[in-house]
């Protein structure tokens, strides 16, 4: 029974700190930040790749609802039009995204050209190399 309860306290000990380390680099933006893929938010489908990508600030960049260290980005990205289309975008004012400053939600999210440089350019060029 003590090994049992001892097995348990490590594991939820460890259960966040292996969740924090789901992001893999990926690149930079032309600013040098560096952005990240969630690799288990994947999904391939023909010529769209569908994810979840994050960039770090450095340094922070002050919006109209504060400073932002770090974002979430939920979206589509069309490998043969080289265009992408977000669903979603979440701002944090610290690097480790817990504390939400902004979010929105693209009901009807639409195509677009990744600006080069950018996380939407550098994502695409990581996700559609992988699918070849």
């Amino acid at each position: 029974m003590r090994s049992l309860l001892l097995g348990t306290l490590l594991l939820i000990g460890i259960a966040p700190a292996a969740a924090a380390q789901k992001w893999k680099d990926i690149g930079k933006t032309n600013s040098g930040n560096v952005v990240s893929v969630d690799p288990k938010s994947v999904k391939r489908s023909g010529d769209h790749v569908a994810a979840t990508v994050r960039i770090v600030f450095t340094p922070p960049v002050k919006a109209a609802r504060g400073t932002w260290a770090s974002s979430r980005t939920v979206a589509t990205f069309d490998c043969g039009k080289k265009s992408l289309a977000a669903s979603e975008n979440v701002f944090y004012s610290d690097v480790k995204s817990t504390r939400v400053i902004e979010r929105s939600v693209n009901k009807q999210p639409g195509y677009g050209p990744a600006l080069g440089g950018s996380l939407g350019a550098v994502a695409l060029d990581y996700l559609c190399a992988q699918q070849k």
